[in-house]
């Protein structure tokens, strides 16, 4: 019985870190293009985690929404913060400072 409930544990504990490595990919994706669209240079590749949070959506649904942060550039030597906010892989939120500070 302590071997089905091990397996049991480490296979949802292998469910929660794949679909964290999934959003991750989606929120480098969505860092990239966003950067594009706004003719600005994604700086060091890639996303940060920045934190999660639970949420009800409009049918009071629970949702965890994760929050990446990526820095980038406009003109080479200042860096600016955006974010992205992710609902499993779907995008919720994304943004980028008026001006780098």
């Amino acid at each position: 019985m302590l071997l089905i409930v091990v397996a049991g544990a480490l296979a949802a504990a292998y469910r929660v870190w794949q679909r964290s490595l999934d959003a991750r990919e989606a929120a480098n994706r969505i860092a990239k293009d966003t950067c594009s669209r706004a003719v600005v240079q994604l700086l060091d590749g890639t996303v940060a985690f920045a934190g999660f949070r639970l949420t009800r959506d409009s049918r009071g649904k629970r949702r965890l929404l994760r929050t990446y942060t990526f820095d980038y550039t406009s003109d080479g030597f200042e860096r600016a913060q955006g974010f992205i906010v992710l609902a499993g892989q779907r995008l919720e939120a994304v943004g980028l400072a008026g001006s780098p500070s």
